[in-house]
């Protein structure tokens, strides 16, 4: 088994060998790649018969919402990161988004990043977990497969999360949680609503949220190298205000509980605008920073970014409290 960085003693997941992010076997996954069909070919069809510009418009604020709201400063900043605190009724209301991305549930959803997160740190690792086969073979895997690990690890959720009745709650009806955003919309504007609101806006999330990570993984620009990590992660410019500044995932590979994704000049971040907005309001607190957070030996700058990065602490481990 090879050295393992300090940063990975305190990571959610244990596993004794490394194999156990290697030795598996991608299979066809059955209710995942049909509950995407199934909203793809609603949206395609449904969408196509029922088009209106008010639909488009709910569409695109509704994608918009969940997205910024619910997955970048729910699901992602707050469940997994934990990077900043807030009132249990916003967290819930800001989890509760994102799971209307409709990508899984919560826990499942921290499992699934965390498992990929630990993988990606250690010098080997599945392609499944790295996105490291080509452009379509990934695009089969992601949205249609999932891996079977020989050996999978232990992952350890702690108690704030694993013992949450609405968390479990949602877990178990993920899916179910797109009827009642379905009804409203059907009240407020007939079926055109419905599969634009919910149908297009599903179909857009699942497949933006595997697309954006298999470039943030494979190309684009570095600022930061984890050395002796299987893959690096990268600066997708462009996508900011689609993503919600979530494309900096360079910089997040660098400091993964940092509330701030995008740390340069003109890295423009939606997610931290809000956030910095909650907090102003009494919102939102103790809100983490690169410089908050511990010292990583195996971070260092590369190319344009190596002056600037002298200046930030070289450092950042995720809190994984």
């Amino acid at each position: 088994m090879t050295e393992r960085a300090a940063s990975l003693l305190q990571h959610r997941v244990r596993c004794a060998d490394d194999a156990c992010v290697i030795d598996g076997e991608v299979r066809y996954a059955p209710v995942k790649s049909l509950w995407l069909i199934g909203m793809a070919g609603a949206a395609i069809i449904g969408g196509t018969v029922y088009f209106s510009v008010a639909a488009f418009v709910v569409f695109m604020v509704a994608t918009g919402v969940v997205l910024l709201f619910g997955h970048s400063l729910g699901s992602h900043r707050k469940l997994i990161h934990n990077s900043y605190q807030c009132p249990k009724w916003l967290e819930y209301l800001l989890v509760y988004l994102g799971v209307q991305v409709g990508l899984a549930g919560p826990l499942g959803l921290l499992r699934q990043h965390e498992l990929r997160d630990y993988a990606q740190r250690l010098p080997v690792c599945h392609d499944y977990l790295r996105h490291g086969r080509s452009l379509w073979t990934d695009a089969w895997w992601q949205l249609h497969c999932d891996l079977h690990l020989a050996s999978p690890p232990h992952i350890e959720l702690e108690a704030r999360v694993a013992g949450d009745r609405f968390y479990r709650f949602l877990e178990r009806t993920w899916m179910l949680q797109q009827l009642p955003p379905a009804l409203l919309l059907y009240w407020w504007g007939g079926w055109g609503f419905v599969f634009w609101g919910v149908c297009a806006r599903v179909t857009a999330g699942v497949i933006g949220h595997w697309l954006i990570g298999y470039f943030a993984h494979n190309h684009g620009g570095m600022r930061y190298e984890v050395t002796g990590a299987a893959v690096q992660g990268r600066n997708i410019q462009l996508t900011s205000l689609l993503t919600m500044g979530e494309c900096w995932h360079n910089n997040h590979h660098a400091y993964p509980g940092s509330a701030r994704l995008g740390l340069a000049e003109g890295e423009w971040d939606p997610g931290w605008w809000v956030l910095r907005g909650m907090q102003c309001a009494g919102l939102a607190w103790d809100v983490k920073l690169p410089a908050d957070l511990p010292v990583r030996p195996e971070l260092r700058a590369v190319g344009e970014r190596a002056t600037l990065a002298a200046a930030l602490p070289l450092a950042a481990a995720p809190e994984q409290t």
